[in-house]
């Protein structure tokens, strides 16, 4: 599933994902594993094992006896989950039963279905819903496989897996965007936004419906780059301190000074740019740019062919550009009848070779150290362009208070593409009203 997509399901972000009705049967039992646990699961086996340090007890780790587990995965994404379901029986004997739920729906359907055992044993998630699942006590900590798993993957995707300091997460995927760009009409790719600019006066005509660039201007989960890359932030301490907010110092108020620059090739307003608007455009070469995400590429491939190239996003006022970065993590449910199995099968599919098979089948980018080096992706120069802008993102924070933040800013933006508002006055305004909001005030 596409991190853009969930995310804007979470706020305001376009993402359309097909959900196949939950079945009444936790493990397709017959209703046996149905009987509800009515309390987290017994993890004692689990825990004691991880707490040893004694590698050989991680590695003994077995599955319990008759134990089955079920799977939310995303409609897109299931060739892969059904693949890895079919490999795990066949390596531990454990039957796998897939069912599609959209992942930002599925700490919603955990709240309301875990404590009744009829929720998965092993879910997929953004990892921005992780702190909302993990204050709830929803999810089992990551506590076998933790060292191999910090060991393993991107510190990025690490800080997405955790919350309060606790390492819950398995992850699996990266997702950010990066530029894409038609050969045809732009002969080098930018490497700075006063490159873009450039372009775009040669090429943008408002009467024709051609424009240089185009992104949702008035999308955070876009907008990001022109607040982060000078020095603004979200929240403070790795996106953990709901206090001290950044979206409006002097950095980021600086950065959006570029935002406001690009509005001369881009004449149009936010509400009149949609995915579907934009897709259309770049597709039939009337928008030379498109920054967005790895979802888009396959169509962007089918439409373009050789023509189309990826690059980082360019530079903002002399500094790399930093994007919001989505992680897509498996976890266990505190309820599930099976800690150890649904343990394994987590770990088990997003590993290197789990991460690799991820990526061939849907195009996904790897967290796994390992994985991002490997020739099948840094042979491909799509992937490899949003694997390194990847590794200048920030991971979007899992802190409950990050549901607060979409409205304000994503109505601060249009406002200055809009309307000219001042940048400062505008981002001023967001941030008081995301702090009332933290606080259980209504925003004004």
């Amino acid at each position: 599933m596409e991190l853009k997509k969930l995310m804007v399901l979470t706020a305001a972000f376009s993402m359309a994902v097909s959900i196949t009705a939950c079945s009444s049967n936790n493990n397709g039992n017959n209703g046996e594993n149905a009987a509800a646990t009515t309390a987290p699961a017994d993890n004692a086996t689990a825990t004691n094992a991880a707490n040893s340090g004694d590698a050989a007890a991680v590695g003994d780790i077995k599955p319990e006896e008759g134990a089955s587990l079920l799977v939310w995965e995303s409609k897109e994404e299931r060739p892969f989950a059904e693949e890895m379901a079919k490999e795990f029986t066949a390596k531990y004997n454990v039957p796998v039963k897939i069912e599609e739920v959209a992942p930002p729906d599925q700490v919603g359907k955990l709240t309301q279905d875990g404590p009744s055992g009829l929720a998965a044993d092993v879910v997929l998630i953004p990892h921005d819903n992780l702190g909302k699942a993990a204050s709830a006590s929803l999810l089992l900590p990551n506590d076998i496989f933790t060292e191999q798993t910090k060991a393993e993957n991107t510190e990025a995707s690490i800080v997405g897996s955790s919350y309060g300091g606790e390492l819950y997460g398995y992850p699996r995927a990266a997702e950010t965007y990066a530029l894409y760009y038609n050969k045809s009409l732009v002969k080098e790719a930018p490497k700075t936004f006063d490159d873009v600019i450039a372009f775009g006066k040669t090429f943008t005509d408002k009467a024709k419906n051609k424009y240089g660039i185009m992104w949702e201007v008035g999308n955070m989960y876009f907008g990001y780059p022109f607040i982060a890359s000078t020095g603004g932030y979200l929240f403070g301490k790795d996106g953990t301190d709901k206090d001290d907010i950044g979206l409006n110092n002097e950095g980021a108020v600086e950065g959006l000074k570029t935002f406001v620059k690009l509005k001369e090739i881009l004449p149009v307003k936010s509400g009149d740019i949609s995915a579907d608007i934009k897709r259309s455009l770049f597709s039939s070469g009337d928008v030379a740019m498109d920054m967005t995400g790895p979802w888009e590429l396959a169509a962007y491939k089918q439409a373009l062919g050789d023509k189309l190239g990826v690059t980082p996003v360019p530079t903002i006022d002399g500094k790399k550009a930093i994007t919001f970065s989505g992680i897509k993590i498996f976890a266990v449910n505190a309820y599930t009848q099976y800690p150890n199995a649904a343990k394994l099968y987590a770990h088990f599919a997003s590993t290197k070779e789990a991460q690799l098979k991820l990526n061939k089948i849907i195009g996904s980018i790897p967290t796994n150290n390992e994985a991002l080096k490997d020739p099948q992706i840094t042979g491909d120069p799509y992937i490899s362009a949003f694997a390194e802008q990847a590794t200048n993102s920030q991971p979007m924070p899992s802190i409950p208070e990050m549901g607060n933040v979409w409205s304000p800013v994503n109505a601060a933006l249009p406002e200055i593409w809009d309307n000219n508002a001042d940048p400062k006055a505008a981002m001023d305004k967001a941030v008081q009203q995301i702090k009332d909001l933290n606080n259980g005030a209504t925003a004004k």
